[in-house]
């Protein structure tokens, strides 16, 4: 009976076990968590209901998502992607449903659906799963692999590592020869203090466009204003496609933000059509862009250089100039970064060069594999870190059942 060892008990390293597992009932897996509990990332994914998958069923349009990985991942979405995943759970008596942004999550709209069903599995299938049970060393002896633990030393014929973005595995792929890329955040929100700002938690516009300055980073999407700065799928998108380069400038940079997603022309003719239409009429009164809220609104007419009385036929070019750019070029300075929820995801790890995709296995050992966040492989928020879980925990499955 082959012996299979998985460092790692969370999405990937579970994914991995069960599918390796029914494929083939002859194999003696066991896999080894660190921590007291098991799949902590997936309890607290999309506030406790878990963000299973994002609704996208074309595999090269799914790679878009992934700022590190887009190109290594296009083959194994092929293999297993959003289809599947619906398939895989739904099979399992975890049916899926798809919300209006296209995040995917189980009908029972609890991550305990996910867990139970994972947990049911592997108790069925006999996969044994050792808590508190961190890894000190693996070394390769005779053609096995040699696991050293706090308690006891596992011997193996396989051996995956799903361990997430973990520093201290990372050093010991690095003793195993694996060359691993600087681990930096990302998906990460924008810490600015800026009077336009304050007081407005909670305040969003559905379609910004924002952009660091001195650099080609541009992402679309709602934006939040948080208590902190600046957060929603707009700016979480940036932080990831732009992780290294924001790590670079050690999160001190400009933020330009067009809050309409309009040409700043465009925008001003419908401020000079108001000054003609509504002559009388407060200027900070009301928003004539239905995106943009009152509260908001009154911080860029006052940004802008304009008094709360002045009526729109007091306002001159400039000012009208002024409130334009407010609208569509507005700048503010970000000054560090704050975890989005508690989903922290690193840019970084094992580096992709090194990883046969069609298995998921090292080239550089035979019988070693690799799944999850443990590589350097990442995606934006709504679901993606997850189905690069089960996609590769399913391919490193099939490798594991065959041999």
């Amino acid at each position: 009976m082959k012996k299979v060892i998985i460092i790692g008990g969370g999405a990937a390293g579970y994914f991995t076990a069960i599918n390796a597992k029914e494929n083939n009932p002859e194999l003696d897996i066991t896999i080894l968590e660190k921590g007291k509990d098991v799949l902590q990332k997936v309890k607290i994914s999309g506030g406790g209901r878990c963000n299973v998958t994002h609704a996208c069923f074309i595999p090269k349009d799914l790679t878009e998502f992934y700022p590190r990985g887009k190109k290594e991942l296009l083959g194994p979405f092929h293999q297993f992607m959003t289809g599947d995943t619906f398939e895989w759970f739904e099979n399992r008596g975890v049916p899926l449903k798809i919300e209006d942004d296209n995040r995917v999550f189980p009908e029972a709209n609890t991550s305990q659906a996910i867990i139970d069903c994972f947990q049911n599995a592997v108790d069925n299938l006999g996969i044994k799963v050792l808590t508190n049970c961190g890894v000190n060393s693996v070394s390769q002896q005779d053609n096995k692999w040699v696991i050293n633990t706090k308690e006891q030393v596992f011997e193996a014929d396989k051996l995956v590592i799903a361990a997430g973005s973990s520093k201290k595995v990372w050093e010991l792929c690095q003793t195993l020869d694996h060359a691993v890329v600087e681990p930096v955040p990302s998906l990460f929100t924008f810490n600015i203090n800026d009077k336009r700002l304050v007081d407005l938690l909670g305040t969003s516009v559905p379609n910004a466009t924002v952009t660091i300055s001195g650099t080609k980073l541009e992402a679309s999407g709602p934006l939040l204003i948080t208590h902190w700065g600046m957060s929603g799928p707009a700016v979480l998108k940036l932080s990831a496609f732009g992780a290294r380069i924001l790590a670079d400038k050690n999160y001190q940079y400009n933020v330009e933000v067009n809050w309409l997603s309009r040409p700043t022309d465009k925008v001003l003719n419908v401020l000079l059509n108001l000054k003609k239409k509504e002559p009388r009429k407060t200027a900070i009164l009301k928003s004539p862009f239905a995106e943009v809220s009152k509260r908001l609104w009154e911080r860029f007419v006052l940004a802008a250089g304009i008094s709360a009385t002045q009526n729109w036929a007091d306002l001159n070019n400039n000012q009208l100039e002024g409130l334009a750019n407010q609208l569509t070029k507005g700048v503010f300075n970000a000054n560090g970064r704050t975890t989005f929820k508690d989903e922290f995801v690193t840019a970084g790890g094992i580096d992709l060069k090194e990883i046969n995709f069609k298995r998921f296995e090292s080239k550089k050992h035979e019988n070693l594999f690799f799944v999850g966040e443990v590589l350097n492989i990442d995606a934006v928020t709504g679901g993606f870190n997850f189905q690069n879980a089960w996609t590769s925990g399913f391919i490193c499955a099939n490798a594991l059942a065959e041999d």
